[in-house]
């Protein structure tokens, strides 16, 4: 008989947590709920800049598209693992894996270059207030969104077919719950160090934020009023919490050694920041804003004026 080629089989079978049945049907529960309210968050987070006048400013546009990325992100990965997780079928062929993979490398670098970017607006706020309106104008804002679009989907295109070029050697059995890149590499039978280097996406934006946060203190130590250094910080802190949480939970799970026995961690840390992480998003934004605040309050009261 023939040998099949390495590229022989039609797709994958996602291993995810089927060796736990139990734990997969409170995973099942818990991540429908994390789901909703993720959706509820960003959808409300989108309409809020959106209808209100007074939210019309830089920070908000670059907040409601880090909500519009977070939706789409975890939207390409949560419903096909919700089905897996519900049924008996945990396969996914090989051309939906690669859409898969291509559009969420493709959402999660945009989302890695955006929060650079809203780093670079927090450094005008805070150290260009007089000329803040000036430099981060609409025209300005849009083209740094427009190019953290193009410039994450092309990365992914890139790798993605990088990827898809290597010899799987016939294995097809991915020990994860959506295709992503370190599980991937490791069904190859070839060295993949040079598949590697997507991560420099991660390390990049990185650096926006460090100088541009060193500038921001920089600036807030020479104010003399601790009330003001206290205002400058808080402008801050809701952009440094996202910023935490997202990249340290996507630098971990792409760095953390191949061993067996952090795989299952790894699932644990990609779920943190393709679920987790988009759900709290909101909350984080919301919670000691006035500005949020002050606009759900003119929505509802405009509501219920109007009846």
């Amino acid at each position: 008989m023939e040998q099949k080629n390495e590229t022989s089989f039609t797709g994958f079978i996602l291993l995810g947590f089927s060796d736990r049945p139990e734990l997969e049907r409170v995973l099942f529960v818990v991540l429908l709920i994390f789901y909703i309210f993720s959706l509820l968050g960003n959808t409300a987070i989108i309409a809020l800049s959106h209808v209100d006048p007074q939210l019309h400013t830089p920070m908000y546009f670059f907040l409601s598209n880090l909500s519009f990325l977070d939706l789409c992100y975890t939207t390409s990965i949560v419903p096909q693992f919700l089905v897996n997780l519900s049924g008996t079928d945990k396969s996914i062929s090989f051309g939906g894996c690669g859409v898969q993979l291509c559009i969420a490398l493709g959402l999660g670098g945009t989302e890695c270059i955006l929060l650079g970017v809203m780093a670079l607006d927090r450094y005008a706020a805070v150290c260009k207030p007089l000329h803040y309106t000036v430099i981060m104008h609409p025209h300005l804002c849009a083209l740094m969104v427009s190019t953290s679009w193009i410039i994450g989907f092309a990365n992914s295109l890139l790798q993605t077919v990088l990827i898809f070029i290597l010899p799987l050697c016939g294995r097809n059995k991915l020990d994860h719950f959506f295709c992503e890149v370190p599980p991937l590499l490791k069904l190859a039978c070839v060295d993949t160090s040079m598949n590697e280097s997507d991560v420099i996406i991660l390390f990049i934006p990185v650096a926006l934020i460090m100088f541009s946060y060193s500038q921001i203190v920089r600036a807030v130590l020479k104010i003399k009023s601790t009330a003001g250094q206290r205002k400058a910080f808080e402008t801050c802190g809701s952009h440094l919490s996202v910023v935490s949480l997202f990249y340290g939970s996507a630098i971990y799970a792409y760095l953390q050694p191949s061993s067996n026995g952090s795989k299952d961690r790894g699932k644990f840390t990609s779920l943190f920041y393709t679920i987790i992480t988009p759900m709290v998003n909101p909350l984080i934004y919301t919670l000691r804003n006035k500005d949020v605040k002050g606009a759900v309050r003119r929505v509802l009261w405009k509501d219920s004026a109007s009846r």
